[in-house]
């Protein structure tokens, strides 16, 4: 038997070939029949977004309170290893990794602009005002229950390949504790192809909402008379060709453009810290914010709004908890992969020390800065938003007053293209790992398969392109992708506890074994 003909038999066709096919004709859909696709995907998301949204809400907050658990617990001791292992990588280079594949460029369009989007919603009006309440939901929405999702699953995924050194890298296998054999059958298959599909949702979205900005910029610095659509596109195309490069080189590309993205990701921040004009103004509204914020934890994570006043949590917790749900796929995936020789309690307190400290900087940087302006009466951005309601404009007037604002410009536009690189390709090979029904413990995936998920990425962001489908839209194919991942991603931690459990009664054992070294005779 030929080589070729091998690693062929080793390919999981159905988990490859099934979703392409399907995602390269709900793009086609897209393109030919716009209005009647955006239509046919309102009508879905009020059925999941409001009509079960409670659902949403729950597994947000218990896998965050699974996540401190999981933390301050026994499990908590447990190393992604043997026992003795010590982490292949330097705290830095795992948080940069981490980070950078866990948010894409969208956290650059949200944090500049989230806070304005909220400033309208009648729900800012029920609790106070915009200087009190329009920065606390970014930080609410982008920090602890959103990163539990990676950690409490990454916790997961680590175990099951360091630990247990399973050969199935797919949601399935982390479920047999608790599916044994079934995994192996039709339900083991439904549930990789759920994690598949919801993982192109969750690609779709984030490369839909963001690579609008991008265009935006380019037009504004270029004078590019382009349509932004056709600039878009371009813009999709580039950055596959990037995070492709970079993921063909394997982990150590992967690393050194995460580092890269890191070093322009805090650089632009610390510029607008310092540089912007508003230093004291984000210093102390980000302060009040993060206090409001974790005051009222849970009452922000539980708010359902029955009489429905605003709709606040149905437009966007619940598309938030959804649309991380869908990024838990992959996310997770490799943040478990890079975490071999930490333990639970360092990649969970890691995890949200650099993650969530991250993202909460951003969001109180960068939107500071812009809330200033607005409190200022510099510029009127709310109104903007409001009159106009593109994002991207106002995103740009933000830009245009701030000091040397075309420097900031450029440096958005190429941190934003490292962000989706950085992403992309953690994710494009997390993919390529699912296209394989075995992979050893340093078994890479074939190139041409990483290739096919490389370009696969991008079909379906492209269709919604074309669609040009809105903003509510968008967000319905992550909330519905993520309805089936929430019992899936329930069933993986009930399936580590078991796990987990039996693991450390053996250990235990062993300890119990081991023979007490005699004393010495004086």
């Amino acid at each position: 038997m030929s080589q070729k003909t091998k690693d062929a038999k080793k390919i999981d066709w159905i988990i490859t070939a099934v979703p392409l096919v399907t995602i390269v004709g709900l793009a086609i859909l897209f393109f030919i029949v716009p209005d009647a696709s955006n239509d046919v995907l309102s009508r879905i998301r009020f059925l999941f977004g409001d009509t079960l949204g409670t659902y949403y809400l729950v597994i947000g907050l218990g896998v965050f309170l699974v996540s401190i658990y999981f933390a301050m617990s026994k499990y908590g001791n447990i190393v992604l290893g043997s026992p003795d292992e010590k982490p292949k990588y330097s705290f830095f280079s795992w948080g940069c990794m981490m980070f950078t594949c866990g948010l894409a460029a969208d956290i650059l369009f949200y944090s500049f602009s989230e806070w304005a989007m909220y400033a309208a919603e009648p729900r800012i009006a029920e609790l106070g005002s915009i200087q009190e309440w329009a920065g606390v939901f970014p930080l609410f929405h982008w920090s602890f229950i959103p990163w539990s999702f990676y950690l409490v699953l990454a916790v997961a995924f680590g175990f099951m390949l360091h630990v247990r050194k399973r050969s199935r890298q797919k949601y399935s296998e982390a479920c047999r504790p608790l599916l044994g054999r079934a995994t192996d059958g039709v339900a083991g298959r439904i549930i990789d192809l759920l994690a598949v599909f919801a993982l192109l949702a969750g690609t779709a979205t984030t490369f839909s909402v963001a690579t609008p900005l991008m265009a935006s910029i380019i037009g504004n610095l270029f004078g590019i008379e382009l349509s932004r659509r056709m600039i878009t596109i371009i813009i999709l195309l580039i950055t596959c060709a990037v995070y492709t490069y970079s993921l063909l080189h394997g982990f150590k590309g992967i690393s050194l453009l995460a580092k890269v993205c890191i070093y322009l990701f805090f650089g632009l921040l610390l510029i607008v810290l310092l540089f912007g004009g508003q230093t004291q103004y984000i210093i102390e509204t980000g302060l009040a914010s993060m206090g409001k914020m974790v005051q009222n934890f849970f009452e922000l994570s539980t708010y359902t709004d029955p009489q429905r006043t605003s709709s606040f949590p149905q437009n966007w917790t619940i598309y938030y908890w959804a649309y991380w749900i869908v990024w838990c796929v992959a996310a997770p995936f490799f943040i478990g992969s890079i975490s071999r020789g930490r333990t639970v309690r360092q990649v969970i307190f890691g995890g949200y020390t650099f993650g969530v400290g991250s993202t909460l900087i951003s969001f109180i940087v960068l939107g500071g800065d812009t809330m200033g302006i607005q409190m200022e009466g510099k510029a009127d951005f709310i109104a903007k938003y409001a009159e106009e309601g593109d994002t991207y404009g106002m995103i740009i007037e933000m830009m245009d007053h701030m000091p040397a604002s075309k420097f900031i410009m450029v440096l958005v536009l190429v941190t934003m293209i490292a962000f989706y690189a950085t992403s992309f390709d953690s994710i494009a090979l997390t993919t390529s790992c699912y296209s394989y029904h075995k992979l050893g413990e340093d078994e890479q995936p074939h190139k041409l398969i990483q290739l096919i998920w490389c370009l696969l990425l991008i079909v379906l962001p492209i269709g919604l392109v074309f669609s040009e489908s809105s903003m509510s839209n968008i967000q319905s194919v992550s909330i519905v992708a993520a309805f089936p991942l929430g019992i899936v991603i329930v069933m993986i931690i009930l399936s580590f506890i078991k796990d987990a459990k039996k693991y450390m009664e053996k250990l235990e054992q062993k300890d119990d074994k081991k023979p007490v070294p005699a004393k010495k005779k004086k």
